[in-house]
């Protein structure tokens, strides 16, 4: 049986939830038979920190005293925020002996200070993406995926996307039937691959203040496979297509022909997951007319094809004959 000790990183000012949510899923595969994870935390001194929340956290150790990990795994929290030289030398020296080195949210602001991202592709929480590029040049950052690998170093986005980042280094360790065991017994979907953006259609597009414009958004929503060209969008909002094309741009701080593109793409993959419909009636269903035309815009946004998509993303309610 093959032993992975686990190491997280806790600090004063540490989100709790990107610590204990990635633990839970390695606690929950290692309840499998032939399958060990060893979780282990630490802090500087080994004393007790306070989470964001105000919960108190007692360490297993000092950083000192604490093993070589096979993961080593560095949340975030408010406590990122700021120079943290004790810790940031700390991992400078002892994350490259990790075999894989992991953040979860603001965690890379950490390891970026410790010149541990240079050169590498990776992301973090969307509101920290642009802190992330401007202090940190050296470092290619990403702000939609929830999370990135690139080599020995995974990242993620916010929060819940480390329990997601879990989930497929399980997968990665021990296949996707165990990590689909853990994801069911934790009530999460294992249905989010890396490349997925952080934020829906409709969270990424701000709320539109005038009506007409709002309506539009929730017709888009609704019917994905209607004539959603700026023609006919403008018509139903009542305004000149340039006078629409610009007033939704300024008022959702996108454009209405990528909104189309991300309602979509949501509604397609949401079938693929959820139902045994032929991938040509989901093209339809869907707004993309063929299959052929569905495909090249799962390629694009999620390099991956839509038949891919579904073996790796479906719900087992929804397995069944599937053919195209």
């Amino acid at each position: 049986m093959i032993q992975r000790t686990v190491l997280v990183v806790l600090f004063d000012g540490v989100q709790s939830l990107d610590a204990t949510g990635p633990m839970e899923v390695f606690a929950g595969a290692s309840r499998a038979p032939g399958v060990s994870y060893t979780l282990r935390t630490a802090s500087l001194d080994g004393g007790p920190v306070r989470a964001t929340s105000g919960l108190r956290l007692m360490p297993d150790s000092s950083l000192a005293e604490a093993p070589v990990p096979h993961t080593l795994l560095v949340p975030g929290g408010h406590g990122t925020r700021g120079s943290h030289p004790e810790l940031t030398a700390w991992l400078r020296v002892h994350a490259p002996e990790a075999e894989r080195l992991v953040s979860v949210c603001t965690g890379a602001l950490l390891l970026a200070e410790a010149g541990l991202l240079d050169g590498h592709r990776v992301t973090t929480h969307w509101n920290y993406c642009a802190q992330l590029a401007h202090d940190f040049p050296a470092v290619e950052v990403d702000p939609d995926p929830i999370f990135v690998r690139d080599g020995r170093l995974a990242t993620s986005a916010g929060v819940t996307a480390g329990i997601d980042l879990a989930l497929a280094l399980v997968e990665e360790d021990h296949g996707r039937d165990l990590a689909l065991t853990v994801a069911r017994h934790l009530v999460v979907f294992l249905r989010r691959p890396g490349n997925q953006a952080q934020f829906s259609a409709q969270l990424s597009a701000q709320t539109a203040q005038r009506e007409p414009l709002r309506e539009v958004q929730h017709w888009i929503t609704q019917h994905p496979d209607a004539d959603l060209a700026v023609d006919a969008l403008a018509a139903r909002a009542r305004l000149s297509p340039r006078h629409f094309a610009r007033a939704f741009r300024a008022e959702t701080g996108t454009t209405p022909g990528r909104y189309v593109d991300r309602v979509r793409l949501e509604h397609a993959r949401r079938l693929l997951e959820e139902t045994c419909d032929p991938v040509g009636r989901i093209a339809r269903a869907s707004g993309y007319g063929t299959p052929e035309a569905m495909r090249r815009a799962f390629v694009k946004a999620l390099a991956t094809a839509p038949a891919e998509y579904r073996r790796r993303f479906r719900t087992p309610a929804s397995v069944g004959p599937a053919a195209d």
